[in-house]
Protein backbone atom coordinates (compact mmCIF):
# COMPACT_ATOMS: atom_id res chain seq x y z
CA UNK A 1 0.00 0.00 0.00
CA UNK A 2 3.12 2.25 1.12
CA UNK A 3 4.66 1.75 -2.64
CA UNK A 4 1.33 2.77 -4.76
CA UNK A 5 1.05 5.81 -2.70
CA UNK A 6 4.28 6.80 -3.28
CA UNK A 7 4.48 5.93 -6.87
CA UNK A 8 1.30 8.28 -7.49
CA UNK A 9 2.74 10.96 -5.22
CA UNK A 10 6.47 10.51 -7.28
CA UNK A 11 4.44 10.57 -10.34
CA UNK A 12 2.67 13.87 -9.46
CA UNK A 13 5.67 16.01 -7.93
CA UNK A 14 7.48 15.59 -11.46
CA UNK A 15 4.72 16.65 -13.59
CA UNK A 16 4.29 19.19 -10.78
CA UNK A 17 8.01 20.40 -11.25
CA UNK A 18 8.03 19.85 -15.17
CA UNK A 19 5.19 22.34 -14.91
CA UNK A 20 6.03 24.75 -12.64
CA UNK A 21 9.38 23.89 -11.20
CA UNK A 22 8.37 23.83 -7.40
CA UNK A 23 10.31 25.16 -4.45
CA UNK A 24 12.33 22.48 -2.03
CA UNK A 25 9.44 23.27 0.65
CA UNK A 26 6.85 22.49 -1.05
CA UNK A 27 8.03 19.04 -1.95
CA UNK A 28 9.30 18.66 1.72
CA UNK A 29 5.56 19.63 2.97
CA UNK A 30 4.11 17.43 0.64
CA UNK A 31 6.47 14.18 1.55
CA UNK A 32 5.19 14.97 5.14
CA UNK A 33 1.64 14.39 4.25
CA UNK A 34 2.20 11.42 2.47
CA UNK A 35 4.22 9.89 5.37
CA UNK A 36 0.98 11.23 7.89
CA UNK A 37 -1.27 8.82 5.50
CA UNK A 38 0.83 5.88 5.13
CA UNK A 39 1.00 6.02 8.77
CA UNK A 40 -2.90 6.33 9.55
CA UNK A 41 -2.99 3.42 6.70
CA UNK A 42 -1.17 1.07 8.46
CA UNK A 43 -3.15 1.88 11.65
CA UNK A 44 -5.72 0.65 10.52
CA UNK A 45 -4.67 -2.38 8.88
CA UNK A 46 -3.23 -3.41 12.15
CA UNK A 47 -6.37 -2.83 14.15
CA UNK A 48 -8.23 -5.05 11.00
CA UNK A 49 -5.40 -7.78 11.40
CA UNK A 50 -5.98 -7.39 15.40
CA UNK A 51 -9.40 -7.86 15.02
CA UNK A 52 -9.51 -10.89 12.70
CA UNK A 53 -7.18 -12.73 14.98
CA UNK A 54 -9.16 -12.52 17.84
CA UNK A 55 -11.91 -13.40 15.90
CA UNK A 56 -10.42 -16.45 14.70
CA UNK A 57 -9.01 -17.76 18.01
CA UNK A 58 -12.55 -17.20 19.59
CA UNK A 59 -13.97 -19.74 16.20
CA UNK A 60 -10.91 -22.41 17.28
CA UNK A 61 -11.75 -22.48 20.60
CA UNK A 62 -15.59 -22.82 20.26
CA UNK A 63 -14.86 -25.70 17.77
CA UNK A 64 -12.21 -27.66 19.94
CA UNK A 65 -15.00 -27.13 23.14
CA UNK A 66 -17.66 -28.83 20.37
CA UNK A 67 -15.33 -31.43 19.11
CA UNK A 68 -14.21 -32.34 22.95
CA UNK A 69 -17.58 -32.21 24.73
CA UNK A 70 -18.84 -34.77 21.32
CA UNK A 71 -15.83 -37.20 21.91
CA UNK A 72 -16.23 -37.02 26.04
CA UNK A 73 -19.44 -38.70 25.10
CA UNK A 74 -18.05 -41.63 23.95
CA UNK A 75 -14.72 -41.70 26.35
CA UNK A 76 -13.95 -43.10 30.05
CA UNK A 77 -11.98 -40.86 31.76
CA UNK A 78 -7.94 -41.89 31.42
CA UNK A 79 -7.40 -44.45 33.97
CA UNK A 80 -4.85 -44.17 37.17
CA UNK A 81 -1.23 -44.40 36.43
CA UNK A 82 0.05 -47.68 37.53
CA UNK A 83 3.01 -47.21 40.33
CA UNK A 84 5.77 -49.02 39.39
CA UNK A 85 4.29 -50.25 36.15
CA UNK A 86 2.60 -49.14 32.98
CA UNK A 87 -0.12 -48.88 31.29
CA UNK A 88 -0.74 -49.77 27.17
CA UNK A 89 -3.55 -48.49 25.45
CA UNK A 90 -4.18 -45.03 24.24
CA UNK A 91 -8.03 -45.34 23.03
CA UNK A 92 -10.31 -44.74 25.91
CA UNK A 93 -13.61 -44.97 23.91
CA UNK A 94 -16.31 -47.37 24.52
CA UNK A 95 -15.63 -51.23 23.88
CA UNK A 96 -11.86 -50.41 23.63
CA UNK A 97 -9.52 -52.19 26.51
CA UNK A 98 -6.50 -51.32 28.07
CA UNK A 99 -3.78 -53.46 29.56
CA UNK A 100 -1.46 -53.40 32.75
CA UNK A 101 1.96 -54.58 32.95
CA UNK A 102 4.06 -54.56 36.25
CA UNK A 103 7.94 -53.72 36.74
CA UNK A 104 10.54 -56.91 37.01
CA UNK A 105 10.07 -57.76 40.16
CA UNK A 106 6.52 -57.02 40.70
CA UNK A 107 3.55 -58.71 40.65
CA UNK A 108 0.06 -57.01 39.14
CA UNK A 109 -2.63 -57.42 41.37
CA UNK A 110 -6.11 -57.39 40.20
CA UNK A 111 -7.56 -57.34 36.41
CA UNK A 112 -4.54 -57.48 34.22
CA UNK A 113 -7.55 -55.85 31.01
CA UNK A 114 -9.76 -53.17 31.75
CA UNK A 115 -12.71 -52.39 29.04
CA UNK A 116 -14.43 -49.21 28.83
CA UNK A 117 -18.14 -49.79 29.44
CA UNK A 118 -21.22 -47.88 27.90
CA UNK A 119 -21.57 -46.21 31.51
CA UNK A 120 -18.36 -44.71 30.58
CA UNK A 121 -17.05 -46.71 33.65
CA UNK A 122 -13.78 -48.91 33.44
CA UNK A 123 -14.63 -52.63 34.40
CA UNK A 124 -13.15 -54.03 37.65
CA UNK A 125 -10.84 -52.71 40.22
CA UNK A 126 -7.92 -51.20 39.55
CA UNK A 127 -4.96 -52.78 40.09
CA UNK A 128 -1.81 -52.36 41.67
CA UNK A 129 1.91 -52.95 41.48
CA UNK A 130 2.65 -55.72 44.87
CA UNK A 131 6.32 -56.10 45.17
CA UNK A 132 7.80 -59.56 44.98
CA UNK A 133 10.90 -60.92 46.80
CA UNK A 134 12.92 -62.52 44.66
CA UNK A 135 15.04 -64.48 47.22
CA UNK A 136 12.50 -66.62 48.34
CA UNK A 137 12.70 -69.93 46.93
CA UNK A 138 10.09 -70.43 44.51
CA UNK A 139 10.48 -74.27 43.52
CA UNK A 140 7.44 -75.27 45.88
CA UNK A 141 5.02 -73.23 44.93
CA UNK A 142 6.30 -74.00 41.66
CA UNK A 143 5.62 -77.55 41.83
CA UNK A 144 2.28 -76.93 43.47
CA UNK A 145 1.01 -75.51 40.52
CA UNK A 146 2.23 -77.76 37.97
CA UNK A 147 1.22 -80.87 39.72
CA UNK A 148 -2.50 -78.94 40.31
CA UNK A 149 -3.19 -78.72 36.87
CA UNK A 150 -4.61 -81.90 35.39
CA UNK A 151 -5.99 -79.96 32.50
CA UNK A 152 -4.64 -81.02 28.93
CA UNK A 153 -4.10 -76.88 28.33
CA UNK A 154 -3.27 -74.56 30.41
CA UNK A 155 -3.82 -70.52 29.27
CA UNK A 156 -1.36 -67.58 30.06
CA UNK A 157 -2.31 -64.08 28.85
CA UNK A 158 -0.05 -61.92 27.40
CA UNK A 159 -0.19 -58.17 25.94
CA UNK A 160 2.56 -55.78 24.31
CA UNK A 161 2.67 -52.97 22.62
CA UNK A 162 2.51 -53.03 18.76
CA UNK A 163 5.20 -51.76 16.17
CA UNK A 164 3.87 -48.68 14.37
CA UNK A 165 5.07 -46.53 11.37
CA UNK A 166 3.57 -43.57 9.85
CA UNK A 167 3.20 -44.49 5.75
CA UNK A 168 1.75 -42.28 2.85
CA UNK A 169 -0.95 -40.58 5.77
CA UNK A 170 -1.64 -44.12 7.37
CA UNK A 171 -0.68 -46.21 10.53
CA UNK A 172 0.64 -49.67 9.75
CA UNK A 173 0.93 -52.00 13.14
CA UNK A 174 2.71 -55.32 13.09
CA UNK A 175 3.19 -58.08 16.24
CA UNK A 176 5.98 -60.09 17.07
CA UNK A 177 5.94 -63.54 16.30
CA UNK A 178 3.60 -65.59 18.25
CA UNK A 179 1.11 -62.04 18.45
CA UNK A 180 -1.52 -60.79 16.76
CA UNK A 181 -2.91 -57.11 16.62
CA UNK A 182 -5.84 -56.35 19.01
CA UNK A 183 -9.68 -56.24 17.84
CA UNK A 184 -9.65 -53.71 19.65
CA UNK A 185 -6.56 -51.66 19.53
CA UNK A 186 -3.93 -51.66 16.97
CA UNK A 187 -1.54 -50.44 19.32
CA UNK A 188 -1.41 -53.48 21.25
CA UNK A 189 -0.50 -56.81 20.85
CA UNK A 190 -2.11 -59.92 22.23
CA UNK A 191 -0.54 -63.80 22.36
CA UNK A 192 -1.88 -65.94 20.27
CA UNK A 193 -3.40 -68.93 21.67
CA UNK A 194 -1.44 -71.68 19.96
CA UNK A 195 -2.69 -74.56 22.53
CA UNK A 196 -6.79 -73.34 21.42
CA UNK A 197 -5.80 -72.26 17.98
CA UNK A 198 -4.46 -75.59 16.89
CA UNK A 199 -7.51 -78.01 19.03
CA UNK A 200 -10.50 -75.78 17.33
CA UNK A 201 -8.66 -76.02 13.49
CA UNK A 202 -6.50 -78.85 13.09
CA UNK A 203 -7.15 -82.62 13.87
CA UNK A 204 -4.75 -84.41 16.65
CA UNK A 205 -2.63 -83.08 19.05
CA UNK A 206 -0.58 -80.24 19.30
CA UNK A 207 0.52 -82.27 22.33
CA UNK A 208 0.05 -85.79 23.79
CA UNK A 209 -0.40 -84.82 27.27
CA UNK A 210 -0.49 -80.43 28.49
CA UNK A 211 0.14 -77.62 26.29
CA UNK A 212 1.26 -74.69 28.30
CA UNK A 213 0.69 -71.43 26.96
CA UNK A 214 3.39 -68.79 26.91
CA UNK A 215 4.33 -65.17 26.00
CA UNK A 216 4.21 -65.71 22.31
CA UNK A 217 4.54 -69.01 21.77
CA UNK A 218 3.68 -72.50 23.60
CA UNK A 219 5.37 -75.93 24.86
CA UNK A 220 4.44 -79.36 26.26
CA UNK A 221 4.71 -81.34 29.39
CA UNK A 222 4.42 -84.85 30.34
CA UNK A 223 3.20 -86.50 33.35
CA UNK A 224 5.05 -87.70 36.35
CA UNK A 225 7.07 -90.70 34.91
CA UNK A 226 7.34 -89.70 31.41
CA UNK A 227 10.15 -87.67 29.91
CA UNK A 228 9.52 -85.51 26.89
CA UNK A 229 10.94 -86.39 23.51
CA UNK A 230 13.13 -85.03 21.41
CA UNK A 231 10.32 -83.41 19.22
CA UNK A 232 9.23 -81.80 22.34
CA UNK A 233 5.58 -82.83 21.96
CA UNK A 234 5.32 -86.79 22.56
CA UNK A 235 6.22 -88.52 26.27
CA UNK A 236 7.98 -91.23 26.79
CA UNK A 237 8.14 -93.81 29.96
CA UNK A 238 10.60 -93.85 32.22
CA UNK A 239 11.56 -96.83 33.08
CA UNK A 240 12.99 -96.52 36.66
CA UNK A 241 13.91 -100.39 37.16
CA UNK A 242 16.37 -100.10 34.45
CA UNK A 243 17.48 -97.13 35.54
CA UNK A 244 17.54 -98.00 39.68
CA UNK A 245 15.85 -95.01 40.54
CA UNK A 246 13.32 -97.42 42.64
CA UNK A 247 12.45 -98.18 46.12
CA UNK A 248 12.14 -101.84 45.95
CA UNK A 249 13.49 -103.83 48.40
CA UNK A 250 16.00 -106.76 47.43
CA UNK A 251 13.71 -109.76 47.74
CA UNK A 252 10.70 -107.80 45.75
CA UNK A 253 10.60 -107.46 42.23
CA UNK A 254 10.28 -104.53 40.06
CA UNK A 255 7.99 -104.29 37.74
CA UNK A 256 7.83 -100.88 35.34
CA UNK A 257 4.55 -99.32 34.31
CA UNK A 258 3.21 -96.86 32.06
CA UNK A 259 4.40 -93.42 34.33
CA UNK A 260 5.80 -95.33 36.97
CA UNK A 261 6.52 -98.89 38.38
CA UNK A 262 5.53 -101.45 41.17
CA UNK A 263 7.55 -103.18 43.33
CA UNK A 264 6.07 -106.79 43.69
CA UNK A 265 6.34 -109.80 46.14
CA UNK A 266 6.53 -112.99 44.56
CA UNK A 267 5.41 -116.07 46.97
CA UNK A 268 5.25 -119.38 46.02
CA UNK A 269 1.51 -120.98 45.89
CA UNK A 270 0.21 -123.53 48.37
CA UNK A 271 -1.41 -126.57 47.07
CA UNK A 272 -2.47 -129.56 49.08
CA UNK A 273 -0.05 -131.69 49.49
CA UNK A 274 2.77 -130.38 47.68
CA UNK A 275 5.40 -127.95 48.30
CA UNK A 276 7.32 -125.34 46.30
CA UNK A 277 10.54 -123.89 45.81
CA UNK A 278 11.80 -120.58 44.15
CA UNK A 279 14.11 -121.53 41.46
CA UNK A 280 14.82 -118.29 40.00
CA UNK A 281 12.83 -114.48 40.96
CA UNK A 282 9.68 -115.70 38.63
CA UNK A 283 9.34 -119.35 39.15
CA UNK A 284 8.58 -121.67 41.52
CA UNK A 285 8.75 -125.50 41.21
CA UNK A 286 6.92 -128.39 42.84
CA UNK A 287 8.71 -130.77 45.23
CA UNK A 288 8.90 -134.39 44.26
CA UNK A 289 5.78 -136.03 45.04
CA UNK A 290 5.68 -139.23 47.56
CA UNK A 291 4.95 -142.44 45.61
CA UNK A 292 0.80 -142.47 45.10
CA UNK A 293 0.32 -139.10 46.32
CA UNK A 294 -2.37 -138.14 43.84
CA UNK A 295 -3.20 -134.82 45.79
CA UNK A 296 0.42 -134.12 44.90
CA UNK A 297 0.35 -135.40 41.35
CA UNK A 298 -2.70 -133.06 40.71
CA UNK A 299 -0.68 -130.11 41.70
CA UNK A 300 1.35 -127.84 39.09
CA UNK A 301 4.38 -129.33 38.26
CA UNK A 302 5.73 -125.33 38.33
CA UNK A 303 4.21 -121.47 38.71
CA UNK A 304 5.56 -119.26 36.58
CA UNK A 305 4.97 -115.00 37.18
CA UNK A 306 4.76 -112.77 34.30
CA UNK A 307 4.14 -108.63 34.31
CA UNK A 308 3.46 -106.81 31.81
CA UNK A 309 2.01 -102.85 31.45
CA UNK A 310 -0.57 -101.63 28.86
CA UNK A 311 -2.09 -98.10 27.93
CA UNK A 312 -5.49 -97.19 29.24
CA UNK A 313 -7.98 -97.96 26.68
CA UNK A 314 -5.75 -100.55 24.21
CA UNK A 315 -7.56 -101.43 21.21
CA UNK A 316 -8.52 -105.17 21.53
CA UNK A 317 -8.31 -107.78 20.76
CA UNK A 318 -4.87 -107.74 21.05
CA UNK A 319 -1.87 -110.92 21.84
CA UNK A 320 -0.52 -109.79 24.79
CA UNK A 321 1.86 -112.53 24.98
CA UNK A 322 2.49 -116.23 23.85
CA UNK A 323 3.67 -119.26 26.08
CA UNK A 324 5.27 -122.77 24.63
CA UNK A 325 6.46 -125.70 26.26
CA UNK A 326 9.69 -126.39 24.86
CA UNK A 327 9.24 -130.61 24.67
CA UNK A 328 6.46 -132.52 25.28
CA UNK A 329 5.93 -135.92 26.89
CA UNK A 330 2.82 -136.63 26.14
CA UNK A 331 0.26 -136.99 22.93
CA UNK A 332 -1.97 -134.05 23.82
CA UNK A 333 -1.08 -130.19 25.02
CA UNK A 334 -4.13 -128.05 26.27
CA UNK A 335 -4.46 -124.22 26.67
CA UNK A 336 -6.95 -122.62 29.15
CA UNK A 337 -7.75 -120.20 31.28
CA UNK A 338 -7.80 -121.07 35.11
CA UNK A 339 -10.98 -120.56 37.08
CA UNK A 340 -13.04 -117.35 36.36
CA UNK A 341 -10.98 -114.96 37.24
CA UNK A 342 -9.69 -112.31 33.91
CA UNK A 343 -12.55 -114.13 31.80
CA UNK A 344 -13.94 -111.00 31.10
CA UNK A 345 -11.08 -109.16 29.66
CA UNK A 346 -8.93 -112.56 28.60
CA UNK A 347 -9.01 -115.24 26.50
CA UNK A 348 -6.41 -117.92 25.11
CA UNK A 349 -6.21 -119.32 21.89
CA UNK A 350 -3.73 -121.88 21.00
CA UNK A 351 -1.57 -120.47 17.54
CA UNK A 352 0.51 -123.80 17.04
CA UNK A 353 0.83 -127.19 18.13
CA UNK A 354 3.54 -126.48 21.60
CA UNK A 355 2.11 -122.73 21.99
CA UNK A 356 -0.90 -120.67 22.88
CA UNK A 357 -1.44 -117.00 23.24
CA UNK A 358 -2.85 -114.40 25.62
CA UNK A 359 -5.61 -112.61 24.18
CA UNK A 360 -7.02 -109.24 25.86
CA UNK A 361 -10.40 -109.11 24.30
CA UNK A 362 -11.83 -105.84 26.15
CA UNK A 363 -10.49 -102.61 26.06
CA UNK A 364 -9.70 -101.14 30.20
CA UNK A 365 -10.26 -97.94 31.66
CA UNK A 366 -6.86 -97.24 33.76
CA UNK A 367 -5.78 -97.00 36.24
CA UNK A 368 -6.20 -100.62 37.01
CA UNK A 369 -4.49 -103.88 37.72
CA UNK A 370 -5.86 -107.11 36.59
CA UNK A 371 -5.22 -110.96 37.06
CA UNK A 372 -5.47 -113.84 35.23
CA UNK A 373 -4.10 -117.54 35.13
CA UNK A 374 -3.36 -119.85 32.47
CA UNK A 375 -2.88 -123.29 32.50
CA UNK A 376 -0.69 -125.28 29.73
CA UNK A 377 -1.84 -129.20 30.60
CA UNK A 378 -0.34 -132.19 29.09
CA UNK A 379 -1.69 -135.19 28.50
CA UNK A 380 -1.21 -138.84 27.70
CA UNK A 381 -3.81 -140.91 26.39
CA UNK A 382 -6.32 -138.56 28.54
CA UNK A 383 -4.17 -138.97 31.44
CA UNK A 384 -2.86 -136.12 32.99
CA UNK A 385 1.04 -136.04 32.47
CA UNK A 386 1.33 -132.49 34.21
CA UNK A 387 0.37 -129.37 34.81
CA UNK A 388 1.84 -125.68 34.41
CA UNK A 389 0.56 -122.50 35.50
CA UNK A 390 1.48 -119.03 34.83
CA UNK A 391 0.16 -115.81 36.85
CA UNK A 392 -0.59 -112.82 34.88
CA UNK A 393 -0.73 -109.26 36.16
CA UNK A 394 -1.96 -106.78 33.81
CA UNK A 395 -0.94 -103.31 34.97
CA UNK A 396 -3.17 -100.87 32.78
CA UNK A 397 -1.84 -97.08 33.03
CA UNK A 398 -3.72 -93.96 33.96
CA UNK A 399 -2.88 -92.36 30.11
CA UNK A 400 -3.40 -93.70 26.83
CA UNK A 401 -0.15 -93.51 25.60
Amino acid sequence: MKVFFIIIFTSQLFTSQGQDCQSGQEVLNALRQVQKLLSAHETSFLQSLRSLRKKLSLLQNSTVKHNKSNTDKDNCPPPEPLANGRILGNVFKIGHEVHFLCSPGFQLMGPETRVCLDSQNWSGAQPYCKFVDTTVNNDASASISASSSSSPHRVSTHVRASRCIEFLDSTHCTCEQGYSISSHNSTLCTDIDECELFRLTRPGRLCLHTCVNTAGSFHCECPAGYSLGRDSRSCHDIDECARATHNCSSEQVCVNTYGGHRCVDVDCPRFRNATYIKTSPLRCDRNPCIQGDNACFQAPVSVNFHFMSVVSNMSTPTVLFRLSAARILGDVLRFGLLGNQGVQHFTVQRSGKLTGQLVMVNAVQGPAALEVDIEMSEMERRVLLGRYVTKVTVFVSPYNF
